[in-house]
């Protein structure tokens, strides 16, 4: 049903204003150089409830925990040693461009070994690399942990992820990239949804705002801007379009997400002539198992007689028709007259565009 309520309550969204709503430019293109580093690192996580790697398991975890007491200065001898309270985390970050030294940025810590949850641990003091094995930032705190896990005696209960958590400005920025923007002579605008429609659009709307040919359409997706012309530095240029509102050109797509059971239609996915069959087989195969018992005297043995039933119902197939040029609104009218099940969705999503009966490119997830 889910599937379904999201059918019908599409249109709704999609008529009006908001088929056609404009949108600003500085959501629809990056700007090639205007980009985030991708960091990581490898840390620990200490203060576990018992929920830990185990040492014996994970000996990384081990020796990272040895190393680190050894620089605070506690030397580890004893071969007891084995705390419960431990994990062994990989740390991911991304420094977002024009981030400054003393700026705090967002990340991600995960479990490596086999602990059962990061809840309650703070993370020790973990330099976080880039791609050039450069310490760019550090990160330390307690972590938040969106999921959990209840042990019993019999049983337990898991919900989420426990052994994945985040830490809102756990890490500071030590080194900066370097980055001249300001000498820059001419922008890429990189479209996020390469379409020449839009491209084209993007390049008229800045020609207009200043008034003279400032921009030029490269291909799909890139527009260069030279702002030379514009007589505007680059941070001021960008400052002054990233504002504009366009409507952008859209493709039509069918998204399916076959996990959640989410499927989205564009507004200008059409249907070509087709009809739609659709029906249900269901087998019941049964098992009822018959004891016979021997005669009196006859020193025989019970012997259990196997007894199996099978029934098959077929139901009558549903038929729909779809005429030419058959919209959005037409084809969720059709599906719902059949009331096609869930779980047959994708398959008749996938039968329309083998047919050539549906115009529009289907995105599976």
């Amino acid at each position: 049903m889910r599937w379904l309520l999201l059918l019908i309550l599409l249109p709704l969204l999609l008529t009006g204003e908001a088929a056609g709503q404009a949108v600003r430019l500085k959501d629809l293109v990056d700007v090639e150089g205007m980009r985030g580093n991708d960091l990581i690192g490898y840390g620990i996580v200490v203060g576990l409830n018992g929920t830990g790697d185990r040492l014996r398991n994970s000996p990384y975890t081990e020796e990272a925990l040895v190393s680190l007491l050894e620089r605070l200065g506690v030397n580890i001898q004893d071969d007891q040693f084995r705390p419960d309270n431990v994990a062994a985390v990989i740390v991911t970050a991304e420094l977002p461009p024009f981030a400054r030294a003393g700026s705090r940025i967002d990340i991600s810590v995960s479990s490596m070994g086999d602990a059962e949850s990061l809840q309650g641990g703070v993370l020790v003091m973990t330099p976080l690399l880039g791609a050039d094995n450069q310490v760019y930032a550090v990160a330390q705190g307690p972590l938040t942990v969106g999921g959990f896990e209840a042990r019993g005696q019999a049983g337990s209960a898991v919900k989420g992820t426990p052994t994945l958590g985040t830490i809102a400005g756990g890490a500071r920025v030590e080194r900066e990239v370097a980055f001249a923007f300001g000498d820059l002579q001419e922008l890429r605008l990189a479209l996020r949804d390469p379409d020449f429609t839009t491209a084209k659009r993007i390049t008229d709307a800045l020609n207009t705002l200043f008034e003279r040919d400032v921009a030029e359409m490269l291909d799909a997706g890139t527009v260069l801007l030279d702002s030379k012309r514009t007589k505007l530095p680059a941070p001021e240029m960008m400052a002054s379009i990233e504002g504009l509102y366009l409507t952008p050109a859209r493709r039509a797509r069918v998204v399916i997400d076959q996990r959640s059971g989410t499927i989205v239609l564009g507004e200008d996915v059409r249907i070509a002539p087709v009809a739609v069959a659709q029906g249900s087989l269901t087998i019941q195969v049964a098992e009822t198992p018959v004891a016979s018992q021997p005669g009196a005297f006859s020193r025989g043995r019970s012997v259990v007689l196997p007894r199996t039933s099978i029934t098959a119902e077929e139901e009558a197939a549903a038929v729909g028709t779809l005429a030419s040029g058959a919209s959005l609104k037409d084809l969720i009218e059709g599906l719902n007259a059949l009331n096609v099940p869930p779980r047959d969705m994708v398959e008749i999503f996938e039968a329309l565009k083998a047919a050539g009966a549906l115009h529009a490119e289907i995105v599976l997830q």
